[in-house]
């Protein structure tokens, strides 16, 4: 059979509709890699129903080509992108994704048999064809799941960098922004975004970058500190940088990096009574 000559299956399907739906269901039911603790049965049988529809329609529109990217194909590979997506986001493996696919090929091969038992050639043809026409398509899930997966991962990884900068008033008109972990140029930008929003929000005129709990200090590290001070003067927000322990402090010295114009403190008490003092207040013990 040609590439462009029309197929037979969508006939076999729309005849043992009633038949390869409850089996194809089965089969995946059976299926080892089936998550039945995230995908409902009711929902799995949806989906199947739905599905088995926009194949029949993209084999009847595509006259036996096999090229799912075609507009004939449209709507399948939307649904499936949408259950991809889907299956990405709850938590499923992309050969457990990807299995809704292929264990369509057992029913719809039994019902070919049947009815082409006296065509071998035809039959042969016909399997081929399917089976690379479903091939495609469960590939074509794997990719999908892959991007949804990239883009739940960057999603987590933007709020776990958003949680880990948290920026909190101490005092009005005095933020303090304490640093955990490594200090990289994405989380650069969350920090100077997190910072000059709030600097904005409460119109605060003193910024305390506490540094504490950076492990280390090496040349990047100190350029997007520095970074972040420039931005947040800009803001018309003056810095200090506190958490300048004994070994970061000879690390810097080491580095050739110039903090001259940032005040620097040991510890973050130490900044915030700097703080407190350049706002004209002080804490005294209550008498």
């Amino acid at each position: 059979m040609a590439g462009h000559e029309s197929t037979r299956v969508p006939d076999i399907i729309q005849k043992y509709e009633f038949d390869i739906l409850p089996e194809w269901l089965r089969y995946q039911l059976q299926a080892t890699s089936l998550r039945r603790d995230l995908l409902k049965d009711d929902e799995l049988r949806d989906q199947s129903r739905r599905f088995l529809g926009v194949f029949r329609k993209g084999l009847q529109g595509g006259n036996g080509e096999v090229d799912i990217h075609g507009e004939p194909w449209g709507e399948a590979r939307e649904m499936l992108a949408d259950i991809s997506r889907a299956r990405a986001r709850q938590g499923f493996s992309p050969s457990e994704t990807a299995t809704f696919v292929f264990s369509l090929k057992q029913p719809i091969f039994d019902r070919l048999r049947k009815e082409l038992s006296g065509e071998p050639e035809l039959l042969a043809t016909e399997m081929w064809k399917t089976s690379e026409i479903l091939d495609k398509l469960g590939l074509l899930t794997t990719e999908v799941y892959q991007k949804g997966r990239e883009e739940v991962i960057a999603r987590q990884q933007q709020e776990m960098l958003e949680l880990s900068t948290p920026v909190v008033e101490l005092w009005e008109g005095i933020l303090a922004l304490p640093l955990i972990g490594t200090l990289d140029s994405a989380r650069t930008q969350v920090v100077m975004e997190s910072l000059l929003q709030k600097i904005v929000d409460t119109g605060a005129g003193i910024a305390i970058i506490d540094i504490t709990g950076v492990p280390t200090v090496d040349t990047l590290v100190a350029q997007h500190l520095l970074k972040t001070v420039s931005a947040a003067r800009l803001m018309g927000a003056e810095c200090i940088i506190s958490g300048i322990r004994p070994q970061i402090a000879q690390t810097i010295v080491h580095l050739g990096v110039e903090l001259k114009e940032v005040m620097t403190k040991a510890t973050l008490a130490d900044a915030f009574a700097v703080a407190l003092e350049r706002t004209g207040l002080a804490v005294a013990p209550r008498t």
